[in-house]
């Protein structure tokens, strides 16, 4: 006997699939990109734009990432939309179609060099989809660019000069997100191991991989002074961003205490925590 989805499922079975706190992290950087080079609000149209420019590309790459992986979520995360069947794959590869040219009508508005940089992280994201997870390290910095470059793209979106506040919250993105990945990989190897992805954790092993996304973490921390001590943010983002550096180097210390799949979990989210924190320090700031 089969079982009927109900119809009222359908939607949150959709907003499952894009992960929709990951994108509207990715929204929000980049009207924090966009405050932080303006010394102020951007303006309606930018921020609106820009907001859709990022959710939906970043929508479209997590459900292109559930097709992808859809025999290791059947291991991995079996509840998901995809393995538990209540979405088909062709349909949503219609949404992911979909999405992606919402992401780039949206990206018209704005310009046609927003549109040139859309379209270039797209490409990056889909590459990494298809075969960069495979590669281990390098596919972690492949997926790490593609979540830290909406800050570039807000900065773009309001000037053509990016200034160290963007250039520091690109770089603090892109470095905890290759952390979070690889922390990631540890969760995963058991269902990483079955596809044959070459994962930090499964190529160097747990204890390897954990020293790895630490340095990671602890890099992004020492990043972290640089616009208070270059005087273009103030005490504001300074009382919010040490917050995020002493969560940091919690997860740091956790991470390398226990490498078992539920701490690695633990450690993930706790990450995906400080680094929405980092956002709304540099929003403070560039407000401020």
């Amino acid at each position: 006997m089969t079982l009927q989805k109900s119809p009222s499922s359908l939607p949150l079975a959709y907003g499952r699939m894009i992960r929709p706190v990951n994108c509207l992290m990715m929204g929000l950087a980049v009207i924090v990109g966009e405050v932080a080079i303006a010394g102020g609000l951007p303006s309606l149209h930018q921020a609106v734009f820009g907001f859709l420019v990022s959710f939906f590309l970043a929508g479209s790459a997590m459900v292109i990432n559930d097709i992808v992986d859809l025999q290791i979520d059947m291991v991995n995360e079996p509840d998901r939309p995809l393995p538990s069947g209540a979405i088909t794959t062709g349909s949503a590869k219609a949404f992911a179609a979909a999405l992606t040219l919402l992401g780039f009508l949206s990206a018209v508005a704005i310009s046609y060099v927003a549109l040139i940089i859309a379209v270039a992280t797209f490409l990056i994201s889909l590459a990494y989809n298809l075969r960069g997870k495979r590669l281990g390290l390098p596919g972690n910095l492949m997926v790490a660019f593609c979540i830290a470059v909406p800050f570039l793209f807000g900065g773009l979106a309001v000037s053509s000069i990016l200034d160290i506040n963007v250039a520091v919250f690109f770089l603090l993105a892109f470095l905890a997100s290759v952390g979070r990945e690889i922390t990631k990989g540890m969760a995963d190897v058991e269902g990483d191991r079955l596809k044959g992805i070459r994962t930090v954790a499964l190529a160097n092993g747990l204890r390897a991989a954990a020293a790895l996304s630490a340095l990671f973490y602890m890099s992004a921390v020492a990043i972290t002074p640089f616009p208070y001590v270059a005087g273009s943010l103030g005490i504001y983002y300074l009382a919010i961003v040490l917050v995020v550096d002493v969560g940091f180097a919690f997860s740091s210390a956790s991470i390398l205490r226990c490498q078992d799949k539920p701490s690695a979990l633990k450690v993930k989210k706790q990450v995906r925590v400080w680094m929405l924190l980092a956002l709304l320090a540099f929003l403070a700031g560039g407000l401020g």
